[in-house]
């Protein structure tokens, strides 16, 4: 191979490592895993095949006038330039683009760079070897123009040669961080998980701990192996007595891997829903992961579950380790129930009761669903010892999670729900409910629900019907994923000229913008990540 092909091959690599910005930023919000970033390229080919066609194009231009001029300095110079700036041109476009949750340029990014240039780097010279049968330079690189094309293809190889290198990684920190916890055989550890509403748990149940312990739980929604294993060697001190473990899944044997690394002794399922139906496929999975944990348990751990009369009542009955039950009316062999229950927009008020005592216990958190969320907390401080009186003072301290139902007071007379984390059809109705109890015009602005399998459009269209019983102007944020929305709501009777659809949050912003008033309540109801958006 002549040595001017190098130029021409080393800036044909960078620019396809550039050009991976956005399939980068894709497989990231997938966390690493290789069938989400199939479904996503899937999901959103055009733009993900767009930057390697264009790619294409500066190639198809480098061949010509490679075929023009012959394999010499000035013409290999000038591709050279061409494609590198090319390269740069579609990866400052890329980084331009409005991005919810930016791309972060963590180790594990680096890592995967550095090998997408070596993959690059040996499939060109490959495919230089294999053409070398064919005469001339024009030739060689007329052959080279598809490639491009199939970026996310080779980026997928590229991410595959890396992975024995994080697992590598991730089992090193992974097992540190194992032995910290191994050595601390004083530490009470207590894991959550739950299709939904373990993070608002999580939370809870941090914030009453700290009336008696020094409590440590995980931040925001760190719930996989390397978000617990970065918590736990980065936070975890002497002088914690609790850790509180959220344990997120996407697949079957999820929960199963972090009770690997943390061994907890008590253990919460919060719900068990239709979540991540595109990747469990059918809610009798989701179950059997979810009861992992229970599972996991020592002989001496304890089990709380909350009485939903189906799934979790069943997983309940069917555990011999110690298990309490709480629910949000007085049930037969409940433990911890609520009763006399208000909610509205000052919060939830309610009478806290266990089988020996109850407590009036008020807060700022909406909706009924939370007050559950606050009764499956309780449950888990009334084992660890603690005083009705101690579980009150930390509800009362309760602060509302950012993005979950969160208040927020407008300038102009307009309240704000803000419940844009995420959307299932538990949650969505629990939102509903809660925008009922508000006074004025309610207006919800929302994109629908994802992340619900062959499922999806029947949830949606049921979303929509419930939602014309409780909203008089709807905003639906998408048109294509928001169309079964729209069929529900229209089934219902709900006026057509009170549905605006709009293909981003920031049109969706400027269209109430115009249409609120004093007086008006607006729900915000979920905000899809950005491997989901039409924008």
């Amino acid at each position: 191979m002549s040595f001017l092909w190098w130029p021409l091959l080393l800036s044909s690599c960078a620019a396809a490592v550039l050009a991976t910005r956005g399939l980068i930023h894709l497989f990231q919000l997938e966390s690493y895993q290789f069938p989400g970033y199939a479904h996503t390229v899937r999901r959103n080919l055009k733009k993900c095949i767009l930057p390697g066609c264009c790619l294409a194009v500066v190639a198809l231009l480098c061949a010509a006038i490679l075929s023009a001029w012959g394999l010499n300095w000035v013409p290999v110079i000038l591709c050279t330039l061409l494609t590198a700036g090319a390269g740069w041109t579609v990866y400052c476009r890329l980084k331009m683009q409005r991005e919810k949750k930016r791309l972060v340029v963590t180790a594990r990014v680096k890592r995967l760079i550095g090998t997408e240039a070596v993959v690059f780097l040996l499939l060109g010279i490959l495919f230089l070897r294999l053409f070398g049968l064919f005469p001339g330079a024009d030739a060689k690189v007329f052959l080279l123009v598809p490639l491009p094309v199939l970026l996310p293809v080779w980026f997928a190889l590229a991410a595959l040669c890396a992975w024995p290198i994080e697992k590598g990684i991730s089992e090193m920190y992974f097992q540190d961080a194992k032995r910290m916890l191994d050595s601390r055989p004083d530490l009470i550890k207590i894991g959550i998980t739950g299709s939904y509403g373990k993070t608002s748990v999580k939370f809870i149940l941090g914030t009453i701990l700290q009336e008696k312990f020094q409590t440590l739980i995980t931040p925001s929604s760190f719930n996989t192996p390397m978000g617990l294993t970065k918590v736990i060697r980065s936070s975890l001190l002497p002088s914690h007595q609790v850790f509180v473990a959220e344990m997120g899944a996407r697949h079957v044997g999820d929960i199963r891997e972090l009770c690997r690394l943390v061994h907890p002794t008590y253990g919460a399922i919060t719900s068990i829903g239709p979540q991540h139906l595109d990747t469990f496929k059918t809610i009798e999975r989701i179950r059997d992961t979810k009861y992992e944990l229970m599972e996991a348990l020592p002989a001496g751990g304890c089990c709380f579950f909350v009485e939903d009369h189906g799934i979790e009542r069943a997983l309940y009955d069917r555990t011999e380790k110690e298990k309490w039950l709480v629910s949000l009316e007085p049930e037969v062999g409940a433990d911890v129930w609520a009763e006399s229950m208000e909610t509205g927009p000052f919060g939830s008020r309610f009478l806290l009761c266990t089988k020996g005592d109850r407590i009036l216990c008020e807060t700022r958190l909406l909706g009924r669903h939370n007050i559950q969320n606050i009764l499956l907390a309780a449950a888990i401080c009334l084992k660890l010892g603690m005083s009705l009186r101690q579980i009150s003072r930390g509800i009362t301290r309760l602060q509302p999670v950012e993005h979950r139902l969160q208040l927020i007071p407008k300038p102009g007379g307009v309240t704000i729900i803000d419940d844009a984390f995420n959307s299932n059809p538990h949650g969505a109705s629990a939102a509903l409910e809660v925008l009922r109890n508000f006074p004025g015009r309610r207006i919800i602005i929302t994109p629908g629900m994802v992340e619900l399998g062959e499922q999806e459009t029947v949830y949606n269209r049921n979303f929509g019907e419930e939602m014309a019983g409780s909203v008089d102007i709807c905003v639906l944020v998408g048109p294509k994923h928001t169309s079964p929305i729209r069929e529900g709501l229209i089934s219902k009777g709900f006026p057509e000229e009170n549905i605006h659809t709009v293909r981003s949050l920031q049109e969706a912003a400027d269209v109430l913008g115009r249409m609120e008033r004093s007086g008006d309540t607006v729900l915000f109801e979920n905000d899809l990540p950005d491997n989901y958006s039409e924008d």
